[in-house]
């Protein structure tokens, strides 16, 4: 359920488009001031922000600012509510980073369809560069782009399900993938004597990632997880016991 954010200090403004976000299915909360919206944002990332520009304290231009300067909320989805006469404020919402407005008074049949598009295509977004992102784990690496995969500095050769079994359980670490799960993920089957072929996929990639291969663990009774830990211990060089720490060479 998406959650979205309203700033607008008209109670009978914001009241209505709460109203309407939440029948349609949405989760929404409503901010007085642009001040208390970016309190609320430091607490929980809402999925799109809608800002009046005429607030006190913070207006919305000034709080679109803030939260484009902010990393971890450069990319949230804003719309800017605007009045229909002030045209040098939509211009200037939109140069700071606003991805669309809407002129007041505006219908809340428009304002729905404005919402949907706008997370439809950040959704589209945050795929994309899912899909370009290369995930790295104590020398094993997988290029989500270029679809290589690299342990130990050297290039490993996988098979197309090799490859996708091998995404899955790094793209959630130390999470516990059921067969039945990664069958529907990987070979989007759900028959089950098809557990087998996870077995058997499993072992022939841990055999191709030879050392980084141990991080594929095996949770008895419930399926397989990438544990990173077990990397990370590998590369830490174990003490001697019965060797000083200290080099004794004059």
């Amino acid at each position: 359920m998406p959650l979205i954010y309203i700033a607008e200090d008209d109670p009978g403004i914001r009241e209505l488009i709460l109203y309407t976000l939440q029948v349609s299915g949405f989760e929404a909360k409503g901010f007085e001031t642009g001040t208390a919206l970016l309190e609320a944002v430091q607490g929980t990332r809402p999925d799109l922000v809608m800002l009046d520009i005429m607030m006190p304290g913070h207006d919305g231009l000034t709080v679109l600012q803030k939260l484009r300067q902010n990393p971890g909320t450069r990319d949230l989805p804003v719309i800017m509510e605007t009045a229909r006469t002030a045209e040098s404020d939509t211009v200037t919402g939109l140069d700071l980073g606003a991805d669309d407005y809407l002129c007041k008074p505006f219908g809340m049949a428009e304002m729905m369809s404005r919402i949907r598009a706008l997370l439809r295509r950040a959704s589209r977004h945050r795929e994309k560069t899912e899909e370009n992102r290369t995930m790295v784990f104590h020398g094993l690496s997988l290029d989500q782009a270029t679809h290589e995969v690299f342990a130990q500095g050297e290039q490993v050769s996988l098979t197309r399900k090799e490859y996708e079994l091998l995404k899955v359980l790094m793209q959630s670490p130390r999470k516990v993938f059921s067969r039945d799960e990664l069958l529907m993920k990987v070979w989007d089957t759900d028959f089950a004597g098809g557990t087998r072929t996870v077995d058997v996929h499993v072992n022939t990639l841990r055999g191709k990632l030879r050392e980084s291969g141990a991080g594929i663990e095996t949770v008895r009774g419930a399926g397989y997880r990438f544990n990173p830990e077990v990397l990370q211990n590998r590369e830490e060089p174990e003490m001697d016991a019965d060797k000083p720490e200290w080099d004794d060479k004059p």
